[in-house]
């Protein structure tokens, strides 16, 4: 017969396996939903599945080419414009090199952004790829120093989040060291490198509020403000569950945004750079 003492640490692995496992589900929502992730999907030409990958998002300095295998014979139609602006589309007829057709989407500076569209033709018969425009925005490069230390502390602290939830929910004694460890690594992960991510790809610190509508940056300020609450009264009280529930709900529904939503663009209408729409 085990321990109770076993029996707390079997528990309590299982609750850190389990939280690893909802951070991990969180991970992929978050790489596949928001307007910087690739639109993908196939259209039949000729009995023949042709695959696509249309850009969302793009690395300031070249163009950024989409390309894609087609059958022969096959072209495309393709055009663009810069996206909140009063240019005309421009159109373009793309004869495939090599079996491929590549559709370069002029380069923007930081935050601009292209619309535009791409139809495949067999002779007459044309294949449009999405029935809306895909909209495709330029950041600066980020380097992997200061990228890497942002995810993993992010991700590990809503690792620490959730595990601080189910402390809380199953009145078990370590909630206010896992608010602590939560707390720290939404810093460093939110409000030190979360900055630096910003600069580097879009040269502003920071676009949230008070300063702006940054979607992203105002997610990380109330996902840190509940839960610098929580380790305020847990302080006092360490028999509090409330607040740390809380904070857990936020963060779960911080996290169930989309990424990059309401981010850092340029308004060409206004020739002004605004925050509206997906960052970092």
């Amino acid at each position: 017969m085990k321990s109770p003492a076993c029996s707390r640490r079997l528990i309590s692995v299982l609750l850190w396996i389990l939280s690893l496992l909802l951070m991990g589900s969180f991970a992929v929502y978050q790489r596949t939903t928001g307007p910087t992730y690739p639109v993908n999907g196939k259209v039949t030409i000729k009995g023949q599945s042709v695959k696509y990958k249309l850009l969302r998002s793009h690395n300031t300095g070249q163009d950024a080419l989409v390309t894609i295998a087609v059958p022969e014979g096959v072209t495309a139609v393709y055009k663009y414009k810069r996206f909140k602006s009063h240019d005309e589309w421009t159109a373009v007829n793309l004869e495939p090199q090599n079996g491929i057709i590549t559709a370069p989407v002029p380069n923007q500076p930081p935050a601009g952004k292209v619309e535009y569209q791409i139809a495949l033709m067999d002779g007459e018969n044309a294949y449009p790829l999405t029935e809306e425009t895909v909209v495709l925005r330029f950041k600066g490069a980020v380097p992997d120093f200061v990228l890497i230390p942002h995810i993993f502390f992010m991700f590990f602290a809503m690792v620490f989040g959730i595990r601080t939830g189910f402390e809380a929910l199953l009145k078990r004694e370590k909630t206010y060291q896992l608010t602590s460890f939560t707390l720290l690594l939404t810093f460093i992960g939110g409000l030190v490198f979360g900055p630096i991510v910003q600069k580097y790809a879009f040269d502003a610190y920071w676009t949230g509020w008070p300063w702006g509508y940054d979607l992203t940056d105002n997610k990380t300020i109330i996902g840190f403000i509940f839960w610098l609450a929580a380790w305020f009264v847990l302080r006092r009280n360490h028999k509090n569950r409330t607040w740390p529930i809380v904070a857990t709900i936020v963060m779960v529904a911080v996290y169930l945004i989309p990424h990059s939503v309401l981010g850092s663009e340029i308004d060409h209408t206004k020739n002004t750079t605004n925050t509206t729409e997906e960052t970092k």
